[in-house]
């Protein structure tokens, strides 16, 4: 059974450009495209598609309302996110709305097929540059911290008292009290276990 795929996106060209490079492909099943949340909706009223590739930035709803308004709707078709953008608030909202995938407008036609391929599986996918930028942001949101705040975290980590941490790093038992709230604070965290698991999920430990 070929994949049917539909697009919504309101760039002609860029409909044109990806139904030239499926369209030869016995797996795929070209249903048509839309260039508005509205026209989208009434095709999906009609049939619905495998895997809805969809523009985030359309004219009226963007793709990001419009996706969260298929997944409701219809849950058995799997959205692909289809953007210029390669931002991570885009990519992260649109997952969040129920998207199975994010691939760039940029895409050879090989990771196309395979992003169509394997959200229709019910999997996820995401490009190598969407994925990139994802690991960026979450790089830069990992907390700032000092070399001696990471010995005490690291200790702490360990099990060790702040009397215990006190005495290994030749510091005031006060001055490892203050580095654990300093810490607290900074990881967004109530109690050592959370900020032990936290700065275990960072790998900062």
């Amino acid at each position: 059974m070929p994949i049917k795929v539909f697009i919504a996106d309101d760039h002609y060209m860029i409909i044109e450009g990806i139904r030239s490079l499926l369209q030869h492909e016995k797996d795929i099943e070209w249903l048509g495209h839309a260039g508005n949340a509205d026209s989208c909706l009434a095709f999906l009223q009609q049939q619905q598609p495998d895997v809805l590739l969809m523009d985030i930035s359309m004219p009226g709803m963007s793709g990001i309302e419009l996706c969260s308004i298929v997944k409701n709707r219809y849950p058995q078709v799997f959205v692909l996110g289809l953007s210029t953008f390669n931002q991570q608030s885009f990519i992260q909202k649109m997952m969040e709305n129920g998207a199975s995938g994010y691939v760039l407008k940029n895409a050879t036609q090989q990771e196309l097929l395979e992003a169509i391929i394997t959200v229709s599986k019910g999997k996820t996918y995401i490009s190598d540059e969407a994925a990139a930028a994802l690991l960026q942001a979450e790089k830069q949101s990992q907390p700032l911290i000092t070399r001696r705040e990471k010995e005490v975290l690291s200790l702490i980590a360990e099990g060790l008292t702040n009397g215990e941490i006190a005495a290994k790093l030749f510091i005031s038992i006060a001055t490892v009290d203050t580095h654990r709230k300093n810490l607290l604070v900074k990881f967004q965290t109530k109690n050592t276990a959370s900020l032990v698991k936290t700065a275990m999920q960072l790998q900062l430990i």
